[in-house]
């Protein structure tokens, strides 16, 4: 079972705005044609796993409790963090926890996604479970926001292993060794 990290990012490492908006994200030119490029990745995916702002948002962008059949995900398990009580869409495979990340990795299968935030991410890292992160980089600068990895993660357990092109983005893709 391998973790990944797959998440896009401002060049100066944000995830959101200090609201927890992506619309900066959306705003690229060409950003629905890079994202379209995920489908392979998302293909090879059994599990899902985000934090409360990251699934709180795709809630309200895509008006999901009213209109659960536009879950993105089709019918991968989902695991959503949250020290609260959150809706779920009816008939979308969620699972809401509160807990650390070590207390859930063995109820995930396959391959794991961590869409985000960068704190999950970080938790995910600091419990050894983090195996590759796959960053696209946007041409955007956020002065404040959510962070892409709120930990320290140095060359030495890096190994680059990709950098692609993809219209106005770059993908860098890493394992994360050790």
């Amino acid at each position: 079972m391998d973790f990944h990290y797959y998440t896009a990012a401002t060049l100066n490492g944000f995830l959101a705005d200090e609201a927890d908006s992506l619309q900066w994200l959306f705003d690229v030119p060409g950003a629905a044609e890079t994202e379209k490029g995920a489908g392979q990745f998302l293909a090879g995916i059994s599990t899902l796993v985000m934090g409360s702002h990251t699934y709180e948002w795709l809630l309200r962008e895509m008006d999901l409790l009213d209109n659960p059949g536009a879950w993105p995900y089709g019918g991968q398990k989902t695991f959503v963090f949250s020290s609260r009580d959150l809706p779920v869409p009816e008939g979308v495979d969620i699972e809401v926890v509160n807990g650390p990340v070590q207390s859930v990795i063995p109820e995930m299968t396959g391959e794991v996604w961590i869409i985000g935030g960068g704190d999950l991410a970080g938790q995910f890292l600091d419990a050894g479970a983090l195996t590759t992160i796959t960053l696209t980089l946007a041409p955007a600068f956020l002065a404040t926001g959510k962070p892409l990895l709120p930990r320290n993660l140095f060359s030495d357990r890096l190994e680059l292993t990709g950098a692609t092109k993809k219209g106005q983005f770059v993908e860098l893709a890493f394992d994360v060794t050790g």
